[in-house]
């Protein structure tokens, strides 16, 4: 079924073409590369946030449902499987991985960006600092988790107990059948490794910003493109020699470093900071958030101009670089949770990273408001300084932002190691132990598109980026779909095969496993 003599597909010569393209352009005509993919990312915020919106909805109440029902007691591997990780291993790497970088750059800046100029209220107000929260709250609380949750289901579902190889295309089997084998499944995977190539460049992007302001801040540094290139680049070494030792070294002693640098960093700050008035905020907040869950996911304000405007720059923007994210997370995902009920992975990964997310915005974010609220420069500085701004203003601040930095940088690391790993499975068969080079090759395009689109987005490099996660996620969207409807059609299939309601059949269960690998080793 797949050519294993060889060490990568024709997936990633098509895909690196494209890839290597878009550097050119983007390297020789910086400015007209910026504006051309901001004309678009714009023409599609404009035209598909209806679509985006609606999207993401459905797939978080359809991992709900599937949480709930029958389908819930199927594993993703073998009946009798364990789990390879330990779960708070297995949970800081799917956290990591996930969004760490967005973390800390818009820990405190997204907070007081939509309390200085918020979706309805009006600005600098208590009504402006509840919608301010709210509002974090919905870009990084169930929705993205639930598009990673549906794709890391398909792909371990398919993987681990369907015997595909772990490539995004053999998940749509159920419904395009050996189609996936072809020129159809070749397409589809290209679309997957172009959306993980963007979505990543876009974090990683964002974290040589952030990386380059605290510099600057603390060292006085030059922030301009050429240190965030060197800053690139030797980060780029780094997560390639990560890259190099392997999965369960190299991602997951990173992933264990950065909760206990964000663990430290969070206590600091909610002792540091108004803890009362961050703990009776994130309360009422929460409330907020989950009553006003089902309006603010499908409302695309056509009849309020400021709020329409506000969600082109956020909300939509997000709703990009999370479907673009998804088939690199949700690969990472799918790699680390076998062995997992689909319950338990439901339960996991829609709660505890919204739980997390909560508590570090009402931490950083509240501090940031009140610190900003008696020292007004902290409102006026760019978003890659602001958080070390903050930290100035708090004790042992330098420390704070030496944390900060540390933590910014693995957490960049892991991303980029994570992503070469998953864009190598997807351009060698799908294997889980891709060849040297072609992570080598994937770490350092990665870097190129990022430094690419830093580039050509102005002054502040941010435009060229949100347009990219935009741009690339629209047609992955699609693949997103179809996969839905696939693993659904196969998962519930088996649930009725094996009759299962509360208890599921184990004899009948192993019987039609064994039958699944025989059929699966005739195949290949």
């Amino acid at each position: 079924m797949h050519q294993t003599n060889k060490k990568f597909s024709s997936v990633f010569t098509y895909a690196s073409l494209i890839v290597g393209i878009l550097v050119l352009l983007g390297s020789v005509f910086p400015d007209q590369f910026g504006k051309t993919s901001s004309a678009i990312g714009a023409w599609i915020t404009e035209a598909f946030g209806w679509y985006y919106m609606t999207i993401f909805t459905l797939i978080l109440f359809f991992c709900i449902f599937l949480g709930v029902s029958p389908i819930g007691k199927l594993k993703l591997g073998k009946p009798t499987e364990k789990p390879e990780f330990k779960t708070i291993s297995w949970l800081a790497m799917l956290f990591s991985a996930g969004m760490g970088i967005g973390l800390v750059f818009y820990g405190s800046s997204e907070p007081i960006s939509h309390y200085l100029a918020p979706p309805t209220a009006d600005p600098e107000t208590k009504a402006a600092l509840a919608e301010a929260m709210r509002s974090t709250f919905l870009h990084y609380g169930f929705h993205p988790w639930a598009v990673y949750g549906i794709v890391a289901m398909a792909l371990a579902y398919s993987q681990f107990r369907k015997n595909e190889v772990g490539l995004i295309s053999k998940t749509l089997r159920p419904i395009l059948g050996d189609k996936v084998d072809g020129p159809v499944g070749n397409v589809v995977d290209v679309l997957s490794v172009f959306a993980t190539i963007i979505g990543v460049a876009v974090s990683l992007g964002v974290g040589a910003m952030q990386i380059n302001g605290g510099l600057n801040y603390l060292f006085d540094i030059p922030n301009n493109k050429l240190v965030q290139g060197i800053i690139i680049a030797i980060v780029t070494v780094l997560f390639l020699y990560s890259a190099w030792s392997g999965l369960s070294k190299g991602i997951q002693y990173l992933s264990n470093l950065n909760m206990a640098l964000a663990g430290l960093l969070f206590i600091a700050i909610l002792i540091l900071g108004p803890t009362l008035f961050i703990l009776n905020m994130m309360t009422s907040s929460t409330g907020d958030y989950l009553n006003s869950l089902l309006y603010n996911s499908l409302d695309v304000a056509p009849l309020n101009q400021q709020k329409h405007e506000w969600m082109q720059s956020w909300t939509i923007y997000y709703w990009g670089w999370w479907m673009s994210w998804s088939p690199f997370v949700g690969i990472f995902i799918a790699r680390i949770s076998r062995g997992r009920s689909i319950r338990e992975f439901v339960i996991a990964v829609l709660l505890v990273p919204t739980i997390v997310s909560i508590l570090w915005f009402s931490a950083f974010g509240l501090t940031g408001v009140e610190v900003g609220q008696n020292v007004p420069q902290i409102f006026e500085m760019s978003s890659e300084t602001q958080l070390f701004g903050i930290f100035n203003e708090l004790p042992m601040g330098a420390v704070l932002s030496i944390i900060a930095l540390m933590l910014i940088s693995s957490f960049f690391i892991t991303s980029a190691d994570s992503a070469t790993f998953v864009l190598g499975m997807q351009t060698a068969f799908g294997t889980l132990r891709p060849a040297g080079f072609v992570k080598v090759v994937w770490g350092l395009a990665l870097s190129a598109i990022a430094y690419v689109l830093l580039l050509s987005g102005g002054e502040t490099g941010l435009n060229a980026l949100q347009s990219a996660a935009i741009i690339s996620a629209l047609p992955f969207s699609i693949v997103v779909i179809l996969m839905t409807v696939s693993f659904y059609k196969d998962a519930n299939n088996e649930r009725k095969y094996l009759g299962l309601t509360l208890t599921p059949n184990k004899k009948r269960m192993k019987e039609y496993m064994e039958k699944t690998e025989r059929d699966q080793d005739e195949k290949i």
